[in-house]
């Protein structure tokens, strides 16, 4: 599956290169072209190569809604048993896609593979240093290890997808998301090509929005379900001082001295007021969680069950071949 804006000079050469890449694969597969509202001919050039292509499946968004509606919208009609994502821009390189799916195949413990482009061919200063610091942010505030969060490539088992939703711009964190949902990762060296047509979509800026999805991931991944923990505890730490303030100012004002014009007074109340909002705000959080679960929103857990033979002597069923499962490619 490919999102794709403003990407009409690189799509011929991208169908035709993913084509070669999955031509020896017993697998079946489709292309999932998601085109997000591009204003550059990509939508009539899809249309096209559609016609002559009998795997290539358009997808055409109304408008531009950004990378992480076009992915969601990519995942909401994906039919196979994997999912493989990467660029419309050809800096990745369509022939690790096997690569990848050989690795699902083969490994039952892995349940995502993520790219990492480990020979990455852009700008030092605007695009890898940035990257390196936010890897290494990313990594350490969601505990899912990874050298590159932004390499596109990746490919997924399908339930993974079945289980998360993108939208805003968390596109950025789908492997702390898999991991939420379950998922076993490993990350493989791929291959990275310079930017030879069209223009990058992204720049400096985004450093900034990295930093406040974050938080919004942190907070998702650990206190998602128990945001009293969050709030409360943050509540608590603000309290406390405050109400250790105004029993010393009590005590100050038993002994006949005059607390009225402190600042420190207004500190102290400050502080247990922000704490009481705080903790009313976790109660508030606790009890949307409650209805958004009751009321059939997403589960609280995922998990398989394992069937276990009772009758260990008799054959079992022959597994459904390989290429009966058709394979989403992105």
């Amino acid at each position: 599956m490919v999102p794709i804006y403003n990407e009409v000079d690189n799509l011929p050469d991208l169908v035709a290169r993913i084509g070669q890449a999955m031509a020896g694969q017993p697998l079946t597969w489709e292309l999932l072209a998601v085109d997000d509202g591009s204003s550059d001919g990509s939508r009539a050039r899809l249309r096209e190569l559609a016609a002559a292509t009998p795997w290539l499946r358009p997808v055409m968004l109304a408008r531009n809604y950004g990378q992480s509606s076009a992915l969601q919208a990519g995942f909401d009609r994906v039919r196979g048993r994997y999912v493989v994502t990467l660029d419309a821009d050809l800096q990745n390189e369509p022939g690790d896609i096997p690569l990848l799916l050989q690795r699902l195949e083969t490994d039952p413990e892995v349940d995502m593979v993520s790219g990492w482009r480990k020979d990455r061919q852009d700008a030092e200063l605007s695009r890898k240093l940035p990257s390196r610091i936010a890897n290494k942010l990313i990594s350490n505030a969601t505990g899912v290890h990874l050298h590159d969060y932004g390499c596109a490539l990746k490919a997924y088992r399908r339930p993974i997808i079945d289980r998360i939703r993108l939208y805003g711009e968390l596109h950025r964190f789908i492997p702390s998301l898999a991991k939420e949902a379950g998922a076993r990762i490993a990350e493989v060296p791929v291959r990275h090509h310079a930017r030879t047509r069209g223009v990058s979509k992204y720049g400096i800026d985004r450093t900034f929005r990295v930093i406040l999805d974050l938080i919004l991931i942190v907070f998702f991944m650990r206190y998602r379900q128990r945001p009293l923990h969050a709030f409360g505890g943050l509540g608590l730490w603000l309290a406390a001082p405050g109400a250790l303030i105004l029993l010393w100012l009590l005590v100050v004002k038993l002994f006949g001295h005059d607390i009225g014009g402190r600042p420190l007074l207004l500190v102290g109340v400050m502080l247990v007021l922000m704490g009481a909002q705080m903790i009313a705000a976790g109660l508030i959080g606790e009890l949307l969680t409650r209805i958004y679960h009751e009321a059939g929103g997403a589960p609280q857990f995922h998990a398989e069950e394992v069937v276990v033979d009772s009758e260990p002597n008799q054959p079992s069923a022959p597994a459904p071949s390989a290429q009966s499962a058709p394979q989403n490619i992105a």
